[in-house]
């Protein structure tokens, strides 16, 4: 295997359009998707990106709550020519997740349990990702994934062992912390109270306190604002924020994917089990997920090793502080 460089000084190059393609699978046509809660799912449509030349071996990107598959749009000091996801060297898939709002089959197309939305699992979108993987004729993956894609990458080495030849997962604990379920607990509660997306904009507002740290807002959001002057920087802040999502983002999908989370409990002897090479990453200053957490569920894997991205930005640092996070991914996805 050839050694990998990456330039982690040269901006981000954008990515040719030829280099990838989007599209729509339709799976469980023939025989249904049975989900964790026992309900049957037929005809599941997933959509996907592809990046470079078909082959049976795949980097598999696994995305956060609210992104999507399109990785060349929120990861761009990942994705190109010289980086960790290079089309010209890898065969790069990412599909957005069952339950979401990017294309693949939603909460409202699956069945209704006692009224609500069925309950799905991170362990369910594993299950139509290696169907997915099927269909595209993958026989092995290399995962990486961030956040909400760093706990669905645990559900694929624990539920596809078979498939997956190492793991990369970036500021995700195996589990959630009681912690981290109050505070998705808080922001459902807030969509309930408040549903046709008044309650999506606080559930944002409420995430966003948890996706950055008290030093990172010190250093973006002090003083006033100039979208209101007079108002502080940090409350027009979140109030955009809630707004930018409520405009593209589903509240059923939001409650469906961090129930989902909540729901993936994995205990300490399943993650002993894992036996395949994983890297795990924790950013020192996140406060959804704090390192020394990520850290004790990367120390319970055979193959486990950690490091430690230093930023005060908190768990966003993986989007808007990578630093050395591309070319300790690239070390560790293709090293021989």
């Amino acid at each position: 295997m050839t050694a990998v460089t990456y330039a982690p000084d040269l901006p981000p190059p954008p990515v040719p359009e030829r280099c990838f393609r989007q599209q729509t699978a339709r799976l469980f046509r023939e025989a249904p998707l049975l989900l964790d809660c026992g309900q049957p799912v037929s005809d599941v449509r997933v959509a996907y990106h592809t990046y470079g030349t078909p082959s049976d071996h795949a980097v598999l990107v696994l995305h956060a709550l609210t992104g999507s598959s399109a990785v060349h749009e929120w990861w761009p000091e990942f994705l190109g020519e010289g980086r960790p996801l290079d089309p010209t060297r890898d065969y790069i898939v990412c599909a957005n997740v069952l339950g979401g709002c990017a294309g693949t089959t939603g909460p409202a197309e699956l069945p209704r349990v006692q009224g609500e939305d069925a309950p799905i699992t991170l362990r369910d979108m594993a299950r139509v990702g290696r169907a997915l993987l099927e269909e595209l004729g993958v026989r092995r993956v290399s995962v990486i994934g961030a956040s909400m894609g760093g706990m669905l990458a645990y559900a694929w080495l624990l539920e596809c062992p078979d498939l997956v030849d190492r793991a990369v997962i970036i500021g995700a604990p195996a589990r959630h912390s009681p912690w981290a379920i109050g505070l998705n607990t808080a922001a459902r509660s807030a969509i309930r109270a408040a549903p046709g997306g008044e309650g999506l904009k606080v559930a944002r507002q409420i995430a966003m306190l948890s996706y950055r740290s008290p030093a990172s807002f010190a250093l973006t959001q002090a003083g006033c604002g100039t979208r209101r002057p007079g108002t502080p920087a940090i409350t027009t802040y979140l109030e955009y924020q809630g707004e930018k999502l409520a405009a593209r983002f589903c509240e059923r999908s939001y409650l469906a994917l961090t129930g989902a989370m909540d729901r993936f409990q994995p205990s300490d002897a399943e993650l002993r089990s894992i036996r395949v090479p994983v890297l795990a990453v924790g950013i020192s200053s996140d406060v959804l997920y704090p390192p020394d957490e990520v850290r004790a569920h990367a120390d319970l894997l055979p193959q486990g090793q950690y490091r430690e991205l230093v930023s005060p930005h908190g768990h966003d640092a993986f989007l808007m502080d990578p630093q050395n996070l591309p070319g300790w991914a690239a070390a560790f996805l293709h090293r021989p």
